[in-house]
């Protein structure tokens, strides 16, 4: 009994840092929004009319309709001018922990449409694992997940793959200056990442913008809003 009291009272005193994760969540998230939302609008580069700052750059556009090497969606400029101003605008409301709930929704959305049309082609993982011995795909492997012996093969080919380019690198290369910030990956450009971000999304719209550190929790003191409402009752 007493384990359990020294316990609860412990937790009850740190109940003041619950929004915490919500916060580092936001903070990891809204950076990562902004520019991509930014670099999707026109106002990324040059314009001839005002208007055209609020639109989608014609290069995102064409890729979200393109059907040989894009995305083949319909209605491109459309699903773009929303996939831009859903990452820019979410990423600074995410930023300010205003309407956090509301904003995840959208967010993910767009999540869900890079996952599957985007990165669901190449797998899984954003860089390859070039070592199989410590590739999550190994305890996959052991459950007989289909896909993952494939997974620690293309780990293995990848090896050989950046081990002759850093030879090649280190024969012919200036690897001093080359090495400098990091070393060669192979970039598998999977899902990977937009899985993760989606799922910090779902926490953000279940758990809002955190107690203290939001601009939702002190409205919701105020007006008792619903939608924003995060306070623990």
């Amino acid at each position: 009994m007493h384990i359990t009291h020294t316990y609860q009272t412990i937790f009850k005193r740190l109940q003041c840092l619950e929004g915490m994760p919500a916060l580092l969540f936001r903070l990891i998230l809204a950076p990562v929004m902004i520019i991509a939302g930014f670099n999707k609008l026109a106002l990324s580069g040059d314009v001839s009319h005002f208007y055209q700052y609020f639109l989608a750059s014609d290069d995102i556009i064409t890729w979200f309709g393109n059907k040989e090497w894009g995305l083949g969606l319909p209605m491109p400029a459309l699903l773009a001018f929303l996939a831009a101003w859903a990452e820019f605008l979410g990423g600074i409301l995410l930023f300010l922990g205003l309407f956090t709930r509301l904003t995840a929704i959208p967010l993910m959305i767009t999540m869900c449409v890079a996952a599957t049309s985007v990165h669901g082609d190449n797998g899984w993982f954003a860089v390859t694992p070039t070592d199989a011995s410590t590739s999550p795909a190994r305890v996959l492997s052991w459950l007989q997940i289909p896909g993952a012996q494939a997974s620690l093969d293309n780990s293995s080919a990848a090896a050989e793959r950046l081990t002759k380019m850093r030879d090649l690198l280190e024969t012919h290369g200036f690897t001093d200056y080359l090495y400098e910030t990091g070393r060669p990956v192979i970039l598998n450009n999977g899902m990977e990442f937009s899985v993760i971000y989606f799922a910090i999304l779902l926490s953000l719209f279940f758990t809002g913008g955190g107690r203290y550190v939001s601009l939702d929790y002190w409205f919701s003191r105020k007006y008792r809003n619903r939608f924003i409402d995060n306070e623990l009752k």
